[in-house]
């Protein structure tokens, strides 16, 4: 594509093609959907190799381009990578299908019959970093809710997403869907993100995954429906009532499992009356990970660290770093966590089941956690089989975006002549 306008006219026939797709999708049966599923998890093992190989390829130039840890990270893949996006797609194959469920609702005095019906949202348009599995995540995830997909991955990760789209392609037509229904851009040429966010004539909605440079600029720019989230600034609070053991386990497990995860702990956060005992420990097991530290200025008297910047609060490092605060009390977590989180993942370690119900109720993110790392913030941990992201949004999904959340609900009216009168 050598100009804007050959971008253009690219964009404009992937929604044409997507939104006549998404029409015959949305009339799919549960058994049509779960074959081609099935299938494009069969053709992403035979096609493992070629995955692997586009990826290393990809890798490659990302060092030469030193995109960072972080993104490196999440772009690659690995044969235990791989094989779970195939359990992913085999997952989202065996939950139930939302289209077309019906929820009775309340007879009226009328007589007439009031009922909803779920149905899909039309064209989803996901536009992502790194991660090649999103691919595959978001494909299956739009298939199995009777939407068509057109997906824009970051030019980092290109030569992996396209051989992962074309292996999806290829499982979607061997079951007699439309080809258009999932939808590569394969440009990696900024305009076309701007052209994607600007047509409401073809695309239902827009959800972007990546960081929130990517994330505030979409929100800006869209005339198009956006599920977001900017950041994921995940909190730990250690209770003076916890099982000592529990808690550090819990926190050095919600920073180390993977640095670049939207729901890695940014911030732990300790009660003043355990902080003597628990931070110490904290501060070895931190250090022999390679984790480097940085506390309030209580922190600092306990533990010899860097000082915390107040910029620290309100930071996603998606890296090594961690900042520690100590507070009063449960209160002091809540309003910290409310004030400086970014309502994505927040977590008590306690043994009192009253502090534990207070803070899952007045901590105000899309998911409250109970001895639990935060780093299980994930679709596929859910239940959901996959997600097309984690919305901390609170309209129209919040939290990880499964099934359901690719979906709407439409009123189905029935009656026999029933006349409105005055």
């Amino acid at each position: 594509m050598k100009d804007s306008k050959d971008i253009s006219s690219y964009m404009e026939l992937l929604g044409s093609e997507a939104k006549s797709a998404s029409e015959v999708l949305s009339t799919m049966s549960s058994q049509q959907k779960n074959s081609a599923l099935i299938s494009m998890a069969k053709i992403l093992e035979e096609d493992k190799e070629e995955i692997l190989k586009a990826n290393n390829e990809d890798l490659s130039d990302a060092k030469t381009s030193e995109i960072g840890e972080a993104l490196t990270d999440r772009l690659e893949l690995t044969n235990s990578r791989i094989n779970t996006m195939i359990s992913g797609l085999l997952s989202i194959a065996e939950l139930p299908d939302p289209i077309g469920s019906v929820t009775k609702l309340k007879p009226t005095p009328s007589g007439i019959k009031i009922s909803q019906m779920r149905v899909p949202l039309g064209v989803v348009g996901i536009i992502y970093e790194s991660r090649p599995n999103v691919t595959a995540d978001a494909a299956a995830l739009c298939l199995k809710s009777g939407n068509s997909c057109i997906l824009r991955g970051g030019s980092e990760a290109f030569k992996s997403n396209t051989v992962i789209a074309n292996s999806l392609k290829k499982g979607i037509v061997r079951e007699g869907l439309p080809e258009a229904s999932i939808q590569l851009v394969n440009t990696i040429d900024r305009e076309a993100v701007k052209i994607l966010l600007g047509m409401d004539k073809w695309v239902d909605v827009i959800i972007p995954r990546g960081g929130k440079g990517l994330v505030k600029l979409i929100s800006d720019e869209a005339k198009v429906p956006v599920i977001k989230h900017l950041d994921g600034i995940c909190h730990v609070y250690i209770d003076e009532e916890c099982d000592q053991e529990k808690a550090v386990s819990i926190a050095i497990n919600a920073k180390t499992y993977r640095y670049g995860i939207c729901g890695a702990m940014e911030t732990l956060l300790i009660n003043e009356n355990i902080a003597s005992k628990v931070l110490p420990v904290l501060n070895k097991a931190f250090k022999e990970k390679g984790v480097e530290l940085r506390g309030c200025n209580r922190t600092l008297e306990y533990i010899d660290i860097s000082k915390a910047q107040e910029e620290d609060w309100v930071t996603e490092y998606l890296a090594p770093l961690l900042s520690i605060k100590i507070v009063d009390n449960l209160q002091s977590a809540i309003d910290h966590i409310n004030e400086f989180g970014s309502a994505h993942t927040d977590c008590i370690v306690t043994e009192n089941s009253d502090k534990a119900s207070l803070f899952l109720r007045k901590v105000d993110s899309s998911s409250v956690m109970h001895n639990v790392p935060t780093c299980w913030a994930d679709g596929f941990e859910y239940g959901l089989g996959a997600e097309v992201g984690i919305s901390t949004d609170k309209f129209h999904a919040r939290g990880p975006v499964g099934l359901e959340g690719l979906t709407s609900l439409k009123y189905l009216v029935e009656g026999n002549a029933e006349l409105r009168g005055d």
